[in-house]
Order: C-alpha cells, then structure tokens, then sequence
C-alpha cells in the first residue's frame, strides 16, 4: 500500500457523504447509523486521503449477505480483519479510498473507541497537531510499508484512545 499524509482536504466530508448514500441504498433496513470517522473526519489534521465509514448495523453477521453489492461497489470483503464482531472492507487497492468498519448496535465498545477519539481530536488542537506530524513523519519513513507505519503510531494511538474515552464520560 502507498503511504501518502496530506493537509487535510474539506472535500473529503463530501466523499463521505457520497460514498455513505451509496452505503445506504444496499443495506436500506439493515443501517441503524454511519458515521465519519478517522483522519479525514477531523478538521485541520494531516491525513492519509482515505475515507473512514463506521457503520452501525442491526445484525453483524447479516452484512455477509451484502458482500456481492459491496463488491459491486468496488469493495474487497475483508471479514473481521483482526476486530472480532466486526465487518471490514476496503477500496481502491495499493491506493486505497475507502474503509468501512461496521459493527453491530450494541457493540458500544468499539463504536464508542471510534466516535470517542474522533470528537476528542476535535475539540483537542494540540494533540491534533501532535497527531499529524508524527504520522507525517511515519509516512516519510514508510511510505510503502503499513506495518511500520501503523505499528510506528499504535502507542499514541491507544493512549490517546483512553484519554478521549474518559474525555467522553468526563463531558456526557
């Protein structure tokens, strides 16, 4: 996969937007909820130009039964990929466009993980702009390895994720 970290782009809300419409009309009443997550989603944070698509879904194992539209739509059918009761599926190959990860409605943990961590980076410039540059730095250093890239921000990543997590309990 190629690694490429760019300023961030306002049209990718559009992307999403557009790519979520999509989305819908396959799986009309299976969709409790989609959401934007992931770098794209946060205002003025240096990005991977991929777009991240949560969705929340009545029934997990009732996506498999999609996977011929999602196809369709130019997804590649990635099962859990490492997330147990999760749906994984990616687009566009080495120069990836898509992600969706779905989980089921009452999945809160890991729905909470990704909602939690994008409102926290919102409201928190600092750790944003911390965020950005080091996977700046990551994607310079890898720029066709992901392995390195993803392990070379895992740390900040995770505590970042326990912090927006009480943040998010904190502000309820």
């Amino acid at each position: 996969m190629n690694i490429t970290v760019v300023e961030h782009n306002p049209k990718w809300k559009y992307e999403y937007s557009k790519e979520v419409k999509l989305i819908e009309e396959i799986l009309q009443k299976e969709l409790v909820n989609s959401f934007h997550i992931g770098s794209t989603s946060i205002p003025d944070l240096k990005a991977k130009p991929i777009i991240d698509i949560l969705l929340v879904v009545n029934d997990i194992k009732a996506l498999d039964d999609y996977s011929q539209q999602f196809e369709k739509l130019g997804y590649e059918i990635m099962g859990e990929f490492g997330i147990k009761q999760r749906r994984y599926y990616r687009k566009g190959g080495n120069n990836r466009t898509h992600q969706v990860h779905a989980f089921q409605y009452d999945n809160i943990q890991d729905i909470e993980r990704h909602l939690s961590f994008r409102n926290y980076l919102c409201q928190n410039p600092e750790i944003r702009k911390q965020y950005g540059e080091l996977k700046a730095k990551l994607a310079r250093k890898f720029p066709n390895n992901i392995n390195g890239y993803s392990n070379g921000k895992d740390k900040f990543v995770k505590t970042i994720e326990k912090e927006a997590l009480k943040w998010h309990w904190f502000n309820r």
